[in-house]
Parts: structure tokens; C-alpha cells; sequence
């Protein structure tokens, strides 16, 4: 008897990493489902677009996205093209009439199903549209198909969100927040770090509310704690830490625990206190500065990533001159910058003295001119020091050079570092002295 041939499946993650760990479930109960998985989207027979609604390029990246991979059912082998996330857990009716040629929608709480739902749109013609409660929360037992480097991983620590800022539309997307418990957390990271990984990314829309809803209490510092026993795991990396939940025993343990990375992901999003107070942030200008400065006097070497908004309704000149000033005093090591996004069902939408589109185009790019010159020359700083830096690679212009990050890079949103002298495989962890540098880059050679 001949071996049943397996239709192949293409997934496209858009947006955040939190969605990259959403792809990665439906992976993996995809590939369990005898679905053979690849990354060439013109030979499969479907094609998953995960996709992004936090903001208005996010929207707009997706929908550009779900129509340029519409065409392969014209041109190519694709039989099913599926849509899943955020943007059908908005917009499931609007879609549906404007995207006929999407098979199936899926918003963020049903994804789980996706093989279950795939079976039973096998059975009829019509389009098939699942956005429930946005409830679920997957666990050590769900598989999950590992899609970035064997050496790095993200570790989803909690799902939803709380704070209710009044521009942000993740909670009716996600949820309130729901913290992961303790031990399921620590079976996914045992098994990431026996299959090869040394970086662990803990990520949550707000990873300092870990454990507050749990019935035990666990906490973040325990969760590190933990963590920081395994013996084949190198780096733990805190990405989205919001200001009024860093307490002084978490910046106790970074200072403290080798394995903590020296950064801290920190979004403070404005720093003029009538902006904050508008965004419904809980942490003023004074709270944000004091921060800040303890975290550099405790830890002198941790590297400081934040997020601003710009052009939010009722943002004066005044504001945005105090925030441009806040950004040349503090000297981000690394920094985001949006402009303000109307969203339809946010507080923020239905605010007077909304900004027009080309005041916020201006305060970006003068925002962003700005963090140039302050990251070159605090690049210029690290010249003749030492760094760790996990080796990621070729470089995609040459392969002469060797590219990584240092333990003050995460992945993705921060610079590189390009090696020019010496060997290493990927994945390995090296010494690297720092010799030259760019505006966001660093160059260097490996220390024998």
C-alpha cells in the first residue's frame, strides 16, 4: 500500500513575536495533524497568513499580505488560503464580504482548532469564519513547531492584557490578562533548552503582571529564578516590562543573576505627564526618571530599550519639544517610535485636538534623527571593550563576514554585531572586542 501523501502547509507570521509563538502552536498541531510543513509558500497546497491589527501600517501590511498570497490560489497549487489573529478577531464581517477569496478566518482565541476547522471546511463550499471569546492559553502540552534559530526562543509567560491604555485595542483582541502557571512554563523552557536553545526571550503584552491573577502568586523574579538553573541555558532577555511593575527585587536580580541579560525592555510611551495621564499610563514623568536612573546607578552597564508614541490627540508643541529633550538627556541605548494610530473603540479615538498626519510624520522623523546621534556616539563608547555575542550567521551582504548579537541586543528590533576576525559555528556564544561602529551597528574580533 502506497504512503498517503501529505498536503504541505505555508505559514506567514506578521506583527509581534507574541504572534510569532500563536504561529508556532498552530504549526506544530498542524505538522501533528500530519501536515507536512514548508517554508516555500509556492508549493503549498495551504497558506496561513497570522496576522497584525495594533496599529494602522500593521492593518495595512496584512491586508497587502493576504491579497499578494490570494493570487497563488490562481497561479500556483494552493487549495486553502487562511487567515488568523488579530485582524479577523476585529474585523470578521468587513473581512468576510471584502476577502472572498480567503477560506477560512480564525481569530485569536480558536486558532488551536485550525486542523479541526480545516477538516470541516473540506466539507462544504462556503467560507468559514471562527473568532470566539479570545480566551485560550496554551500550555507544555500543546505542541509548538520551533520556526526561529535552534539557538534563540521566545517564551510567551502570560496572554492578554489589563492596563487598558486608552489608545490600544489588545485587550478586545486578546483579552484580560492571563499568566501562564508556573510549572508549564518551566516544561516548555527545560524542553526549548534540551533541543538547543541558549536565549530565552520572556514576552507578554506586560511581562511584570506575571502571577497577580494566579491563585499560588508566582511571581516574575521567581519565574527567572527558575530559569536561571537550568545549566544549558545562557541568556535570559526581559522584553516588555512596564514601568510601575519593576520593582527593586526584579533590578536586584538583573544586577545579581549571570544569566539575566543586561537589558531591560522598558515602554514608557510619552514623558509629558498631561500625554501620560491621557493615555491612561500609570507611571508619571517622575516615576519614568527615578526609574531610570536607578536602573543605571544599580546596573551601570544595562542597556535600556523603550517605546514612544508621537502625534497623540492633544499632544502640544510643548509636549513634543519636552519628549525630544527627554530623548537627547536619557540616551536610549535602543528606541521605538510610532505615530499615534486612531483606532476605532479606544478612548483615544474619540479625543479632541487629534494631530494631523504630517505633524506626526515631522515629530518622527525629528524623534528619530535625534536617537541616531545618540546611538552613534554611545556606539563610539563601547570601541576597544569586550562584549558576549551570540553568533547568528553570515552576514546577508557578504559572506565574508560573521554577524551576532550581544546580550544587549534582542532579537530582531536592535542592531548587530559584524565580526571580521575569527571562527565560530552558529549558535555559539564568543568574546567579541569591539573595533568599529555605526549608527545601530557594532563591529568587532573574536578574543582567543
Amino acid at each position: 500500500m502506497s504512503e498517503k501523501i501529505k498536503e504541505k502547509v505555508s505559514l506567514v507570521s506578521l506583527g509581534c513575536p507574541k504572534n510569532l509563538v500563536d504561529a508556532e502552536v498552530m504549526l506544530g498541531y498542524l505538522s501533528q495533524d500530519e501536515y507536512e510543513v514548508t517554508t516555500d509558500e509556492t508549493q503549498a497546497d495551504i497558506i496561513v497568513v497570522n496576522t497584525c491589527s495594533f496599529i494602522k501600517e500593521a492593518k495595512q501590511e496584512s491586508i497587502d499580505t493576504i491579497l499578494d498570497l490570494a493570487d497563488r490560489k490562481h497561479d500556483a497549487r494552493c487549495k486553502l488560503l487562511i487567515v488568523t489573529g488579530c485582524l479577523p478577531q476585529r474585523y470578521q464581517q468587513e473581512l468576510a464580504k471584502e476577502l472572498p477569496e480567503v477560506d477560512i478566518f480564525i481569530g485569536t482565541g480558536d486558532y488551536p482548532r485550525i486542523a479541526e476547522i480545516i477538516a470541516e471546511k473540506k466539507k462544504t463550499e462556503e467560507q468559514l469564519c471562527y473568532t470566539g471569546d479570545p480566551n485560550f492559553v496554551y500550555n507544555d502540552e500543546v505542541p509548538r513547531l520551533q520556526s526561529s534559530p535552534h539557538y534563540t526562543a521566545y517564551l510567551k509567560i502570560a496572554e492578554g492584557c489589563s492596563n487598558n491604555c486608552s489608545y490600544c485595542v489588545i485587550p478586545s483582541l486578546r483579552g484580560a490578562h492571563r499568566s501562564r502557571p508556573l510549572a508549564t512554563l518551566l516544561a516548555e523552557a527545560r524542553a526549548l533548552v534540551e533541543g538547543g536553545v541558549k536565549e530565552l526571550n520572556l514576552i507578554a503584552q506586560d511581562i511584570t503582571a506575571y502571577g497577580r491573577d494566579l491563585e499560588d502568586k508566582p511571581t516574575l523574579e521567581l519565574l527567572i529564578k527558575e530559569l536561571a538553573k537550568m545549566e544549558k541555558l545562557k541568556w535570559i532577555r526581559l522584553l516588555y516590562a512596564y514601568p510601575d511593575g519593576v520593582t527593586d527585587s526584579l533590578i536586584q536580580l538583573i544586577k545579581d543573576e549571570p544569566k539575566v541579560c543586561k537589558y531591560l525592555d522598558l515602554p514608557i510611551q510619552h514623558i509629558s505627564d498631561p500625554v501620560l495621564t491621557n493615555m491612561k499610563r500609570r507611571s508619571g514623568e517622575n516615576h519614568i526618571r527615578t526609574l531610570i536612573a536607578k536602573l543605571r546607578r544599580e546596573i551601570p552597564d544595562i542597556a535600556i530599550r523603550t517605546s514612544l508614541i508621537v502625534g497623540f490627540p492633544g499632544e502640544t508643541t510643548e509636549d513634543f519639544k519636552k519628549l525630544l529633550q527627554f530623548v537627547e538627556e536619557t540616551r536610549f541605548d535602543r528606541l521605538g517610535v510610532f505615530c499615534y494610530s486612531k483606532e476605532e473603540g479606544t478612548p483615544a479615538a474619540d479625543m479632541p485636538d487629534q494631530v494631523s498626519e504630517r505633524v506626526k510624520r515631522e515629530r518622527h522623523k525629528k524623534l528619530m534623527r535625534t536617537q541616531a546621534r545618540v546611538s552613534f556616539k554611545h556606539n563610539r563608547t563601547l570601541v576597544d571593550s569586550e562584549e558576549d555575542v551570540l553568533v547568528e550567521g553570515y552576514s546577508e551582504e557578504t559572506e565574508l563576514l560573521l554577524k551576532g548579537r550581544s546580550s544587549r541586543q534582542a532579537p530582531d528590533v536592535d542592531g548587530l554585531v559584524y565580526i571580521t576576525a575569527g571562527n565560530a559555528n552558529v549558535g555559539d556564544i564568543v568574546r567579541l572586542k569591539i573595533t568599529d561602529s555605526s549608527d545601530y551597528d557594532l563591529i568587532g574580533e573574536i578574543v582567543d
